[in-house]
């Protein structure tokens, strides 16, 4: 049974490394178009209908492109999509939340003194949240405040912060922050499959039978494009933030949030503007390095982080480790070697919070503990980094021999 763990991790990796490589290629995709659009010049010689041309240089050669707004007078007799990096990187990203929250519900998803659910609830919540923010994105774009641009992103913004704030009320802080980014993503991706992609194939079919296209599905496309634009770092910020427990591990971690989206329009308006050959904002840095240092002084207010709920609270099946003849051992290994980092207050120098929120001061905290313990510092070297508290091989086979013996205690 114990060997399910290590399969387990190793499907993560995979899936992490997948969803990595995806979001590399959907967000490098995005950012070049968007630089591209940006920078087109409209010049007289340009063919009919074009509405820009660029010329750049790359790999030792030179790429003159032109755009049509609308569509050229023939369809082309090779098309290239930019649609499938969008695809895998929201499925990738899926595949994540299910092989951990979804998978470690007790232990990453659900906190008790928050919202005290069974974990089949909290999936259904979860599920139930990314299917309708899509649902009601789509209706706020396609309303007749969809005619403004700008006051629809205004809008949206305060569904963000909403929606922030919300999952804070039903998720630890870890797994708020990661919703909230796959909250966003969702939106992201779901513009390009059922709004984007759509369109451009409706203005394909269009010319491939002859008829002048409609502008407005390129309208309607550019608009959703815009958006995902402005939400592309958010989203970024939002799936690193499980690494750093100061980002969600406070009672103000939705303010964080709201404060990272308004840092996602600032720097990308400093782009856009560069890109679009307007000048160069500096204004924007000087805020987005306010915006940055105040959500640093949010972190530490209050000192104690409270994003991430005690582990007897959450991990109630976990407690069959601390039964286990091993435990007493492993309880004064781990205080020896672990805890002077994984505390409250830690004590090692350079240290000032415990890393990832991981807390191994008690009993409970331990046994919750147990699989990221034998994965960390039994299966593997990971832990203690660079084995600074100089933990012994005879040590990590205690740590090895206490998971398994407890897993094997709970199949008799």
């Amino acid at each position: 049974m114990y060997e399910y763990a290590i399969a387990w991790e190793w499907l993560a990796f995979a899936a992490r490394w997948f969803h990595v490589i995806t979001a590399i290629a959907w967000i490098g995709s995005s950012f070049y178009f968007i630089a591209l659009d940006l920078g087109l010049v409209k010049r007289p010689h340009l063919p009919a209908g074009a509405y820009g041309e660029e010329w750049q240089v790359h790999g030792g050669g030179f790429y003159h492109i032109q755009k049509y707004l609308v569509a050229p007078a023939q369809m082309p007799e090779h098309l290239t999509w930019f649609k499938y990096e969008s695809y895998f990187t929201w499925i990738s990203g899926f595949l994540m939340l299910c092989i951990v929250y979804y998978g470690g519900a007790d232990l990453f998803l659900i906190d008790r003194h928050v919202l005290d659910i069974s974990p089949p609830v909290a999936i259904l919540i979860s599920l139930a949240s990314l299917a309708l923010g899509w649902v009601a994105y789509d209706l706020l774009c396609k309303s007749p405040l969809g005619r403004n641009t700008w006051g629809l992103m205004a809008v949206l913004y305060v569904v963000l912060v909403f929606m922030a704030w919300g999952y804070t009320q039903l998720f630890t802080g870890r797994a708020a922050f990661l919703h909230l980014g796959a909250f966003t993503a969702t939106i992201m991706s779901a513009n390009v499959f059922m709004i984007i992609i759509p369109n451009q194939k409706i203005v394909v079919a269009d010319l491939i039978a002859g008829r002048v296209p409609d502008p407005k599905y390129g309208q309607v496309a550019k608009q959703r494009s815009l958006h995902n634009n402005y939400l592309t770092l958010p989203v970024i910020f939002f799936m690193l933030s499980n690494h750093y427990p100061l980002s969600f591990g406070t009672q103000f971690n939705w303010v964080i949030a709201a404060l990272v989206f308004l840092m996602g329009v600032t720097i990308r308006h400093w782009f856009n503007t560069t890109h679009a050959r307007k000048g160069r904002p500096t204004w924007t840095w000087i805020v987005t390095v306010i915006l940055f240092i105040l959500i640093m002084w949010l972190s530490t207010v209050p000192k104690l982080l409270t994003g991430e709920t005690d582990a007897a609270a959450v991990a109630p099946a976990f407690q069959q480790f601390a039964g286990d003849p091993h435990f007493p051992a492993v309880k004064q290994l781990v205080s020896t070697r672990c805890s002077m980092c994984h505390a409250a207050e830690p004590v090692y120098e350079g240290i000032v919070r415990p890393p990832k929120g991981v807390m191994l001061e008690n009993d409970a905290q331990i046994a919750a503990h147990a699989r990221e313990i034998y994965i960390q510092a039994g299966r593997s070297h990971a832990m203690p980094p660079g084995n600074i508290t100089d933990i012994t091989q005879d040590e990590r086979k205690l740590l090895v021999a206490w998971f398994e013996s407890a897993v094997e205690g709970k199949k008799q």
